[in-house]
């Protein structure tokens, strides 16, 4: 069965017409007790829609996309593929064609096998409304540039590459990274990034709708930062037991952030929310 909950019978009737909500709630008459189909991409994108940008200057919008599973496991056997489902990755591809840019951490590149993102035909036109590339740039956060530039990452991406490196970081491997095609982002005083100067910096190149994927160690450093404005969770209905990393990772925060439930979709036990920083 495939179902969407609003918030609140409140916030769904307010809606206006033509807005996130208002589709969302469009999408949850479609699919009643007992309906067994596809959401469609429209749907999808509706109900994952970024804010509207404020007039002038848009503000830069980050927000985390990451499957878990019930006993908190965000991979298995390093990989988080066997704890999710083909409607997770659909709307992993749905988040991907949202936005400017994908930020990830260089050891989920080299774990996950990370590719350039592919254009989406159903998404072209919304997205050169939007006034976006045909793909998503990929930004790799990565403190000593050892990743394998002979990777179709770097090869033959759509758009350039980037890498979001420290002001520290060694010239050779900047050297190589710029030879490989990527484009170099200064975003840390030493060798490490830090997170509020990575965003300003993707956010200079007009990349204001931000997507990370992780991985863990990364989303922790977002989320102490508090950076970190919107996370799409999908949990899973899967038990892994075993010492594998939850989806945020580091030293715990002083005071745990507190998010606000803004959609929650369910497909055969799996639970897609969606929570915004309050």
């Amino acid at each position: 069965m495939r179902r969407l909950f609003p918030v609140t019978e409140e916030t769904a009737a307010q809606a206006p017409a033509g807005s996130p909500e208002g589709e969302t709630a469009g999408a949850h008459a479609a699919h009643g007790p007992g309906e067994n189909r596809e959401w469609s991409l429209a749907e999808l994108a509706a109900a994952y829609a970024y804010p509207e940008p404020a007039p002038g200057a848009p503000r830069p919008w980050l927000r985390a996309n990451m499957v878990s599973s019930l006993d908190g496991a965000a991979q298995h056997e390093g990989r988080s593929q066997p704890i999710s489902s083909a409607t997770d990755m659909r709307i992993f591809g749905t988040l991907r064609a949202l936005a400017d840019v994908v930020v990830v951490g260089a050891e989920t590149v080299r774990q996950e096998g990370y590719r350039p993102a592919r254009a989406r035909a159903e998404f072209a036109g919304a997205r050169e409304a939007a006034g976006q590339g045909p793909a998503p740039a990929i930004a790799v956060v990565s403190a000593s540039l050892e990743l394998d530039f002979t990777l179709p990452l770097f090869t033959s991406p759509l758009v350039p590459t980037l890498i979001l490196t420290g002001a520290a970081a060694a010239p050779d491997r900047v050297a190589a990274a710029e030879k490989a095609g990527a484009r170099v982002l200064i975003a840390g005083a030493g060798m490490g990034v830090e997170p509020a100067r990575a965003v300003q910096a993707l956010a200079g190149l007009g990349h204001t709708r931000l997507l990370t994927e992780g991985g863990p160690r990364l989303l922790g450093q977002l989320i102490a930062a508090e950076v970190l404005d919107e996370l799409c969770l999908t949990v899973s209905p899967t038990l892994t037991a075993g010492s594998a990393q939850r989806i945020a990772g580091g030293p715990s925060v002083a005071v745990p952030h507190r998010f606000e439930l803004v959609s929650l979709l369910e497909e055969d036990g799996f639970l897609f929310g969606r929570y915004r920083r309050s």
